[in-house]
């Protein structure tokens, strides 16, 4: 079967979307700036890993899943809000990510993997349910999680990635035959290039892709989903000459310091697992989330203004049918829940304290 540009835009499917290893962190966590010292940190097993998690409150369970490339510390600004509404609110650095383990092999970041950790983590803080929310690829594992776990996981919140059910082949050949050979889901598939573009300066890396990405970005920014033949990924960002408001040197200095530890791969081979996933969830091809749920994006978040995006968020009245809300926040770009902390925490408190569906 040949795909075009048109089928892949509505069937790219489900892309997005043991002991330490020598990568994991040792001694005790490093302090955070601009968070509550009523945020504490220790580390779990859970699923075979070590995972560290950041946690505040008490009440039902409330998880917090990250995305690429970020840490626990993207939610700073939702932990005293959700704690202060009873909940306890627990980040970890996810799979591969700052003080929690990086597994070597690239296998071990499949869909499976990932989902598991949050049900092992779930079962190692004595619970038997949580409400899952994420960002980016961590939207992906909440959906996911949601999907393969019902009876763990009654309520589910994504954030600028839409559910995308399973495609009907594997994304990246989607990709190659309707010739986006230069897509940077195919860019981060070779272990070399990118991990090497983004280890050279970690600092460098999220300030360009933070700030590209965010509403405070040039409407006309170029596309960071399409490369510029034999260009690297940075090629496609801008640099700022500041910071936007809700990012601060401090705040880059943090999350730099996890990935100049660990550096990009444990991120990155959760890419490297696209198509491995499409073969995973081929028993729920078809299948629909039917838990309450919640999508929060930018209206200048490229994930839902690109090709990819637009099919799956219509798509959602359909394959999330217990869909509560689409939240369109204007002007907002790709990291949502630093760029528009207050609104993203009103939505998601009313969303938290809402009866569950019959």
């Amino acid at each position: 079967m040949k795909f075009s540009r048109r089928n892949f835009v509505a069937a790219a499917g489900m892309g997005l979307a043991a002991s330490e290893s020598e990568a994991s962190a040792q001694g005790p966590v490093a302090a955070a700036p601009s968070v509550s010292s009523d945020i504490k940190h220790r580390r779990v097993t859970a699923n075979g890993i070590s995972l560290h998690i950041a946690e505040q409150g008490t009440g039902p369970l409330v998880l917090l899943c990250h995305g690429f490339p970020e840490s626990w510390y993207s939610w700073r600004n939702q932990f005293a809000p959700i704690a202060n509404a009873g909940f306890h609110v627990v980040a970890p650095d996810m799979r591969g990510y700052g003080q929690t383990e990086v597994p070597p092999e690239i296998a071990s970041y499949s869909i499976m993997h990932l989902v598991g950790d949050m049900v092992g983590l779930v079962a190692a803080l004595g619970q038997k349910q949580a409400i899952i929310v994420g960002h980016d690829w961590g939207a992906t594992v909440a959906w996911h999680a949601a999907l393969l776990r019902p009876d763990v996981f009654p309520a589910v919140a994504s954030m600028s990635v839409p559910f995308r059910q399973r495609g009907p082949a594997p994304p990246l050949r989607i990709l190659r035959e309707a010739g986006l050979y230069t897509h940077y889901w195919l860019y981060y598939q070779d272990v070399g290039p990118a991990d090497t573009e983004y280890d050279r300066d970690p600092r460098a890396t999220l300030r360009r892709r933070l700030y590209t990405g965010s509403g405070d970005a040039p409407r006309d920014r170029p596309s960071t989903h399409i490369l510029q033949p034999g260009k690297g990924a940075l090629d496609n960002t801008l640099d700022p000459e500041h910071l936007p408001s809700w990012l601060t040197e401090a705040d880059l200095d943090y999350m730099a310091a996890d990935l100049r530890r660990t550096g990009f791969r444990g991120g990155l081979n959760w890419y490297r697992n696209i198509d491995r996933n499409w073969e995973l969830l081929a028993p729920w091809a078809g299948a629909v989330i039917r838990q309450r749920a919640l999508f929060i994006a930018g209206t200048e978040d490229l994930v839902i203004t690109g090709p990819t995006g637009k099919a799956p968020l219509a798509a959602m009245t359909t394959t999330v049918p217990n869909l509560e809300r689409k939240l369109l926040i204007e002007g907002a770009g790709h990291y949502i829940m630093q760029e528009r902390p207050q609104q993203v925490n009103a939505a998601l408190i009313k969303f938290l304290h809402a009866p569950a569906v019959p």
